[in-house]
């Protein structure tokens, strides 16, 4: 399964608000063996947002759209994902039954609130009021985090792949002196290798059963200055 992650706020392009949703929501996907092909940050604009969501539609199974939930002015997500798809926003009755039974009347709610993409599946939100929503394979989810994490949660077995799995070595050598030992891991086991620099190496190796990461693994740790 292959997905794409789109970010949606002005905020995130300035660097006004740091973009963990979209660290948060590649690693459980990961954690699912769902490959993230994609992540795209755009702005509060529909036809901008519209146009990506359209994309990748297109190209991957799963699109994941957070940010943009809300009454506010900027708040443009559920119009410009049902442009996306050639629907209209409409008031939905399934959302305002739910928000109703827990206690939010429609006095309470800012209007516009339960107006989502025609034809959707609507999503509670959990932690907030905002609802989100699934329109085909694109997924909309609210931008504050404990409210986005928690509407995932509802949906997570919707997503599902080939898992890996991942051991991790930490090597005291230069990145550079480690490439032909790379090219080695990668001839003799079936695993996919990362190497991720700073104090130092991180070498990550993936492979889709264990033992042969642990191989992988133990085969660099003999050949390499490998801190245990």
């Amino acid at each position: 399964m292959n997905a794409a992650i789109v970010t949606v706020g002005d905020e995130l392009l300035v660097g006004d608000t740091e973009n963990t949703n979209a660290t948060w929501l590649c690693a459980r996907l990961a954690d699912r063996g769902v490959t993230v092909r994609r992540v795209s940050v755009v702005p509060d604009d529909v036809g901008e947002i519209a146009q990506v969501v359209n994309e990748h539609h297109a190209a991957y199974d799963a699109v994941i759209v957070t940010g943009g939930l809300g009454p506010t002015h900027d708040d443009v997500t559920m119009e410009a994902v049902a442009a996306a798809f050639g629907r209209t926003v409409e008031a939905n009755e399934e959302a305002a039954t739910w928000l109703a039974s827990h206690g939010y009347s429609g006095e309470d709610l800012d209007e516009g609130t339960t107006h989502l993409p025609s034809g959707c599946r609507p999503l509670p939100n959990e932690a907030g009021v905002a609802p989100g929503a699934v329109v085909e394979s694109a997924y909309v989810l609210p931008g504050v985090p404990a409210e986005m994490r928690a509407m995932f949660e509802r949906i997570a077995d919707e997503f599902e792949g080939t898992r890996t799995h991942t051991v991790v070595v930490e090597v005291a050598e230069p990145e550079s002196a480690l490439l032909d030992r790379f090219e080695t891991l990668r001839d003799r086991f079936d695993v996919r290798v990362g190497s991720y620099p700073g104090e130092r190496v991180r070498v990550k190796l993936s492979a889709t059963e264990a033992t042969e990461a642990e191989r992988a693994a133990e085969w660099l740790r003999d050949r390499s200055d490998a801190v245990v």
